[in-house]
Formats: structure tokens, C-alpha cells, sequence
């Protein structure tokens, strides 16, 4: 179990973006499922909190009822290789509602916050060419999802 870990919390349908995730994430797993026993608030056996793992990342879902809506103030990031690593996550984390948001964000169906980065991106933000590392910013805040070629187009321009 890891020390830290993201716990979200679903007004009722938990168990239904824990199976989403789970179908897109190729390294992934279901760790535990807890369901609410007899007596307990709400309709016994149904979903009340969960723990699966994703690509090594525990995560916890619980559906806690309305009043705490997932924002923006937290997002979870995939780091990405390749560009078809990039459009792989973003057309599955949009489908069946999900929203593009701008700079490789996007909201899913279930209102929980992706960043789609590829893992270049860091280092050329990052490097001693303050001048380069601009660039590749403007090329960046320019993009909804994020175009591996044209970052490192923006970061050769001489």
C-alpha cells in the first residue's frame, strides 16, 4: 500500500468511472471493492469505495453522495512517450462525454481532471535556453491537446 495516495470522491457512480478507468489503463487492477453491508447508508451491496491501481498509481473512489464536486484544483497527469501515446489517453478519457480544456487538460465524463503530457515536455521547459524553454511554452499555451512535433519545432526554431 502506498504511503499517499488520491482519493476522489463520486457523488453515486464511483463503481461505474472506477470501471472506466480501469478499461483504459492497460496496467491496471482492482485492489478492493467495499460494498455497503446491512444496516449501512444506503442500499445494501451496493458500491461504497474502492481501491485499483493504475499504471502503479493507487487510487481510491468512493461515492459519498452530492455536495463535493471534483475540480480543476486537482488533476491527475499521464506522462506519455509518444504521440500515440497522447492520443490514446485523450480519446479515451473524453469519450462518452468527457470536455477538452486547453495546454494537453481535459475533464472526463465524471467531472475528474486529466493531464495528457508528453515526457519531453518537463525537460524542454526546463532547459538552460530560457529563450528556447519560452518557446516551447507559447507553442504550448497555444494547443488544446498537446502536439509532441510542434513543441520540439517550437523548441529548434533558432
Amino acid at each position: 500500500m502506498q504511503k499517499i495516495s488520491p482519493f476522489l470522491w463520486f457523488d453515486n457512480n464511483g463503481e461505474e468511472a472506477m470501471n472506466f478507468y480501469l478499461s483504459i489503463f492497460k496496467n491496471s487492477k482492482t485492489i478492493r471493492v467495499a460494498r455497503i453491508p446491512p444496516g449501512g447508508p444506503g442500499p445494501e451491496g451496493a458500491f461504497l469505495v474502492a481501491t485499483i491501481q493504475l499504471e502503479g498509481q493507487e487510487i481510491t473512489l468512493m461515492n459519498g453522495g452530492p455536495g463535493h464536486p471534483l475540480t480543476d484544483a486537482i488533476s491527475l497527469t499521464v506522462n506519455c512517450d509518444s504521440q500515440e501515446e497522447v492520443d490514446y489517453y485523450w480519446n479515451k478519457l473524453l469519450a462518452g462525454g468527457g470536455k477538452e480544456i486547453n495546454c494537453g487538460w481535459l475533464k472526463d465524463r465524471f467531472g475528474l481532471f486529466w493531464q495528457i503530457t508528453p515526457t519531453m515536455l518537463p525537460e524542454l521547459l526546463c532547459d538552460k535556453d530560457r529563450a528556447k524553454a519560452g518557446r516551447v511554452m507559447q507553442a504550448m499555451m497555444k494547443m488544446i491537446k498537446l502536439d509532441i512535433a510542434a513543441l520540439k519545432a517550437a523548441a529548434d526554431v533558432k
